[in-house]
């Protein structure tokens, strides 16, 4: 029985990493119908808008998410939080139907933080995003909004001609 695994597990094709091979003077074929490679896009801002309940876990992770942005060569800007965190109060009543002078109130208090990252390329945004979206600490949740750098389009570029 072993020995018949043996003889399986060796008549397997063995795959080369690597299916491209290039010398100095020849191309690698390429073929007419494959596309060409879309230009990576160019977004002038990411804007990161983060809420939670702890301040303390908030500070924490945005020291954590400017030094991957510093690891992956991301140009900081402005990182802050506004001083007072929004309060949410809801008052219920003790008892069920009855005894309205008793109440009870609950509060939940939202604390914000904001950062700005400036001058960056579709893949080390993705990149970038997907690395802090993975290691969120519970109870915080992340708002990401980006701004696209785009050409002009064609029609506006050329001056009108003078009548």
């Amino acid at each position: 029985m072993l020995q018949a695994l043996k003889t399986l597990r060796w008549a397997q094709p063995v795959r080369a990493l690597s299916t491209v091979t290039t010398s100095a003077g020849t191309q690698p074929n390429v073929s007419p119908t494959t596309p060409a490679p879309e230009p990576d896009k160019l977004y002038s801002k990411l804007e990161i808008e983060l809420r939670g309940i702890d301040p303390a876990v908030l500070k924490s992770y945005t020291w954590f998410a400017t030094t991957a942005a510093d690891h992956l060569g991301i140009e900081k800007g402005k990182c802050w939080s506004p001083r007072k965190a929004h309060h949410e109060r809801m008052t219920l009543l003790k008892s069920v139907h009855i005894y309205k002078k008793h109440r009870v109130q609950y509060e939940v208090r939202t604390h914000f933080r904001y950062m700005n990252f400036h001058k960056l390329t579709g893949s080390t945004l993705d990149t970038f995003l997907e690395y802090i979206e993975r290691n969120l600490p519970e109870g915080v949740a992340l708002q990401a909004s980006r701004t696209e750098l785009q050409q002009i389009p064609e029609h506006l570029r050329q001056p009108p001609e003078q009548v």
